[in-house]
């Protein structure tokens, strides 16, 4: 069994979702071949000398439930999403998880799954995608990862919130995919299977590319009584929550 996650928007300010992820860590995810996290695991990533923070072990402790299970013998990988794009090798070392490419392509017996955040399919949020671009250059983030914690902490809180403000001024279709962008990626990704996040709209979409038929599941964001879990079987995918 292949287990798939996204948006779980960890923080201490959301000791619900915490609970459940560390319970899913500790049971269901001991059962799975392989746990893949596809991005916003964490509300907000800071840089990783958070781990070594004095006074907030928050992050240390959900690191070391990773690598629990991932000593449990239970491979983790993980992906980048708009919240903690500055995941970096010193998580993935204290983890033990690999760090993801987004797209990556998941080639298995029985089927090919191409994997996303989901957020690159965004387009038509302008603003957004630009900032995106900007973030992901070495140069913004070495200055940004030059000053010091509290600051960068700071800075996360404020974006967040100027996020939080702006996203209730867009439209709607703004935060959702763009469905030519979304049937090129399925293209160039030979049509297959795409799994994502991003979007907090969970459904499963059919897409007719080419002639060609190509399925989408957008996985759930959690939330403080429930989380939701992909499942591969080796034969098909199944939802499955978890509270």
């Amino acid at each position: 069994m292949i287990l798939f996650i996204s948006d779980l928007h960890l923080a201490p300010q959301a000791p619900g979702v915490t609970r459940i992820f560390l319970d899913f860590l500790g049971g269901r995810a001991r059962a799975a071949e392989k746990l893949f996290i596809l991005g916003d695991l964490f509300e907000a990533w800071p840089g990783d000398d958070c781990l070594d923070d004095a006074e907030d072990s928050f992050a240390a402790d959900i690191v070391a439930a990773l690598r629990a299970l991932v000593v449990a013998g239970v491979p983790v990988a993980v992906m980048h999403g708009n919240r903690d794009f500055l995941l970096g090798e010193g998580f993935a070392s204290r983890s033990g998880a690999a760090l993801l490419s987004d797209p990556y392509v998941l080639s298995l017996p029985a089927w090919q799954f191409v994997l996303s955040h989901g957020d690159l399919l965004c387009t038509d949020d302008h603003e957004y995608q630009a900032f995106r671009l900007l973030a992901r250059r070495p140069d913004w983030q070495a200055a940004f990862l030059a000053r010091s914690l509290p600051e960068r902490k700071a800075m996360a809180v404020a974006a967040r919130a100027q996020s939080e403000s702006a996203k209730r001024d867009k439209a709607g279709y703004l935060m959702d995919v763009n469905p030519g962008a979304t049937d090129d990626f399925l293209r160039a990704n030979g049509y297959a299977t795409l799994i994502h996040g991003h979007t907090h709209r969970p459904a499963t979409h059919a897409h007719l590319v080419d002639g060609i038929h190509a399925e989408r599941w957008v996985m759930a964001a959690w939330n403080e009584t429930q989380g939701e879990c992909l499942c591969w079987n080796g034969e098909a995918l199944t939802r499955e929550r978890l509270t």
